[in-house]
């Protein structure tokens, strides 16, 4: 009795063991705060700023696609989420693109540091929209098949582009993700 007392025991320690082993990837918790991408948007402001102020070797070496920033409100929430979403990742994928080509052609040392935070943050922004269960985007081999992409030539063109971004398309969408609607019952 004694013996079969124990065993319940132990499989009980192990099953409680199980649960709280340490190391087990937890599902992320949805981050509905937009503070966090306010904090974002300033950044790339800061590094707009630097650039714009930049006098030599701030140049981009080659015309970049980046995504379109209007946002046309009609024709936005006629998309479905999905849709919503694909729309601001590939957009994500292209800045994240541009400013690792800007990186290369940047020789002012001074702008390295904003354009490898800017980086930093469009992958913590990809990682936001993880958090709130927004399926993984698939980048394509290139971006010539992409909608809604046009060209620019500058440097603070394509921060410019970075800021006005993260103002729009990714405020919407953080801003509508079905994660962070409240329940109103």
């Amino acid at each position: 009795m004694l013996q079969k007392k124990r065993r319940g025991l132990l499989a009980l320690l192990l099953i409680l063991l199980e649960w709280t082993r340490p190391g087990l990837p937890s599902p992320l918790r949805p981050i509905c705060d937009l503070r966090v991408l306010n904090h974002f948007i300033k950044e790339a402001r800061d590094a707009e700023v630097a650039m714009k102020s930049c006098r030599e070797g701030c140049s981009l070496s080659e015309s970049v696609t980046v995504p379109q920033t209007r946002v046309e409100f009609d024709v936005w929430e006629k998309k479905n989420a999905l849709e919503q979403a694909k729309e601001v990742q590939s957009g994500l994928w292209l800045l994240q693109q541009a400013l690792n080509l800007l990186r290369t052609s940047v020789t002012n040392t001074a702008l390295h540091s904003h354009i490898d935070n800017s980086i930093r943050n469009l992958l913590s922004i990809n990682a936001v929209l993880r958090s709130l269960n927004i399926q993984e985007y698939t980048p394509p081999a290139s971006a010539a098949g992409l909608e809604g992409t046009w060209s620019v030539s500058s440097a603070a063109d394509l921060l410019q582009v970075h800021v006005n971004f993260l103002r729009g398309k990714v405020r919407l969408l953080l801003l509508d993700a079905q994660a962070c609607q409240q329940d109103v019952s």
